[in-house]
């Protein structure tokens, strides 16, 4: 009798390993759809910069590699507030991710350049030059601020 009750214990409800799945599904559709948000919001940021930020990266460009840089934590920002809100059934969570992380990433995108505009900061010397130029501070401090703000407005 002792020896029956320990062993039922220990046994898995029903169904458990059906829901162990489906939330394992979940966590790689919504990490498809996080890497496709950043990867979205990096272009983005590219396109809209003077200069391929990918190439002034991979040559080693400092200014380049610090506004990158706050550029994806940026964009991390909104990917993880808008996974974090996404509620209702799975299609309806992935779809408003989607919907509203690629809202979040071009507002996050026209705010930064708005603010590059505003200090008249010439960001394509600044991206391309190979001496580190603390302004790329204030331009990566914009995008990380600007993505907090546009993080917080998603929620």
């Amino acid at each position: 009798m002792t020896t029956q009750l320990a062993v039922s214990s220990l046994a898995l409800e029903e169904g458990f390993g059906g829901a162990l799945l489906r939330g394992v599904g979940a966590i790689a559709l919504y990490a498809v759809v996080g890497l496709l948000l950043m990867l979205v919001g990096f272009y983005a940021i590219d396109f809209t910069t003077p200069g391929k930020l990918s190439q002034l990266v991979r040559n080693g460009a400092p200014n380049a590699v610090v506004i990158t840089s706050a550029g994806l934590i940026s964009m991390a920002f909104i990917v993880v507030v808008v996974i974090n809100n996404a509620g209702g059934k799975l299609s309806e969570g992935l779809l408003s991710a989607l919907v509203f992380g690629f809202v979040g990433v071009i507002v996050q995108v026209l705010a930064v350049r708005l603010l590059e505009w505003v200090t008249r900061i010439d960001i394509g010397n600044l991206i391309r030059s190979e001496v580190y130029t603390p302004a790329s501070l204030v331009v990566a401090s914009a995008h990380l601020a600007l993505g907090l703000v546009v993080a917080v407005a998603i929620s």
